[in-house]
């Protein structure tokens, strides 16, 4: 029988890392909700053409995405999701814009990203990057798909030395379900050690978000 606790899987493996089951898909409806407010904020430090290739790592339920495929009306858009449920969420979640040859969603890890070198005007990651599996490499295979000229950004509600009391209760009990939280100066060495330049660093302090920039010479 499949369990149902909220963060842990059967698997070991956080809900929130890998969705699972109805708790799974009641988790991706509530973060499409909760994260969008995040999202916008974090989207505002990037621009998005309308005719650029995009790619959303850890796509979850699919909401970034649609955010996405709405700005870049002549471009298109990729999600990639490690979880079935995910990507079974955000397909449905843009049908409309699959149908139209908008927008591609696949099941894929971000240790292995299946697209060219140099494809991607822009790289989002939403609330994923602290459970990569292995961050520092994960974020030079991100670095591989983005164009020359290109950007990433990279968005999360919580990092280390926060001030909330999310961040707090994560760096306690964070590490035993695989969590990673980085400061802000972490966040820009890891983003600079990948190949990134111009490497900027922004967060909301009353609200412990957190959003890193960086672009691709």
């Amino acid at each position: 029988m499949e369990k149902t606790n909220v963060l842990i899987t059967g698997k070991g493996e956080s809900q929130c890392q890998r969705p699972r089951g109805w708790v799974g898909r009641l988790l991706l409806h509530n973060m499409n909700k909760r994260h969008s407010a995040l999202t916008d904020w974090g989207l505002a430090h990037v621009s998005v053409g309308q005719r650029d290739a995009v790619l959303d790592v850890g796509c979850g339920g699919g909401r970034t995405v649609n955010k996405l495929a709405a700005a870049a009306t002549q471009g298109k858009v990729y999600g990639i999701d490690f979880s079935g449920e995910s990507v079974a969420a955000s397909k449905k979640k843009n049908a409309r814009w699959i149908e139209t040859g908008r927008v591609e969603i696949r099941n894929a890890s971000v240790s292995q990203l299946p697209f060219a070198d140099g494809m991607f005007d822009l790289v989002t990651a939403v609330e994923t990057h602290f459970w990569w599996p292995d961050l520092p490499e994960d974020m030079r295979e991100v670095f591989r798909v983005v164009k020359p000229g290109g950007r990433l950004v990279v968005i999360a509600e919580v990092y280390k030395g926060a001030n909330t009391r999310l961040a707090g209760a994560l760096e306690k009990h964070g590490p035993r379900m695989g969590l990673k939280l980085l400061s802000v100066e972490e966040h820009r060495e890891l983003l600079a050690h990948a190949g990134f330049s111009e490497v900027q660093v922004e967060i909301e302090a009353e609200k412990g978000w957190i959003c890193g920039v960086g672009g691709k010479k």
